[in-house]
């Protein structure tokens, strides 16, 4: 599983290192997808910009193999993690997503294996919050794409050359009923940042304990001030 993580965020800078009940953001996540899953090795995926040293301490510190590249072409940031680490796949996540659901990514890959696909996705289209998006990308089709593109979208937002030429790879999808895709469940800014806290705060028991149903209707309550 690919991390994906920066402190140079634009709308909440260093956002991945903020600490809610004295560990940072980016912690959550790691220690859910650990209690979530076995068979999985963790790798975070950060930039070798120096803004970004913080975030690969924090990686280290936590156990969690480290792989550094080129800060706008996230595109060749995976691929150079991908060919260093030797996969053909891998699972791609955000590292802005603390509350992801581990089960999603058993999901994915389990369809990816079945399906033989190049891409396994929720978000194609979205029927998730967001914050619980999982990709599960073949490596040679992300040559393909990188090979096909030097468009900086595409290089930075990894499989959006792969989306936009959904024509020309093997695409797979899994959805959640009823539709959730426009509730906010990522951290891109200072109020979803507010949000998570209250989440947290309300938890009685281990956040990791909590899939996305259970955060969904945290969310609602949350919001509703219930």
């Amino acid at each position: 599983m690919f991390i994906q993580a920066r402190a140079s965020s634009a709308r909440l800078p260093g956002k991945v290192l903020k600490a809610v009940g004295g560990k940072p953001l980016l912690q959550y996540l790691i220690e859910r997808l650990r209690h979530g899953l076995d068979g999985y090795s963790l790798v975070l995926a950060t930039s070798n910009g120096a803004d970004d040293d913080a975030v690969a301490s924090l990686g280290e510190y936590l156990g969690v193999r480290v792989e550094r590249g080129s800060l706008d072409d996230v595109v060749d940031r995976f691929l150079g993690a991908a060919r260093r680490c030797g996969v053909a796949s891998f699972v791609r996540l955000s590292g802005d997503s603390p509350l992801l659901d581990p089960a999603l990514v058993g999901q994915a890959a389990g369809l990816f294996d079945a399906e033989r696909a190049d891409l396994v996705t929720n978000v194609f289209p979205r029927s998730f919050p967001k914050g619980q998006s999982v990709e599960v990308i073949a490596v040679e089709a992300l040559e393909r794409a990188a090979a096909a593109s030097n468009d900086a979208e595409d290089r930075e937002h990894v499989t959006r050359y792969l989306y936009r030429h959904a024509d020309r790879f093997r695409i797979r999808n899994f959805t959640h009923e009823p539709n959730c895709g426009e509730m906010q469940l990522s951290v891109d800014t200072a109020e979803d940042f507010e949000l998570f806290c209250a989440m947290v705060a309300r938890m009685t028991r281990p956040h990791w304990d909590y899939g996305v149903d259970e955060l969904i209707e945290l969310r609602r309550s949350v919001m509703a001030g219930a």
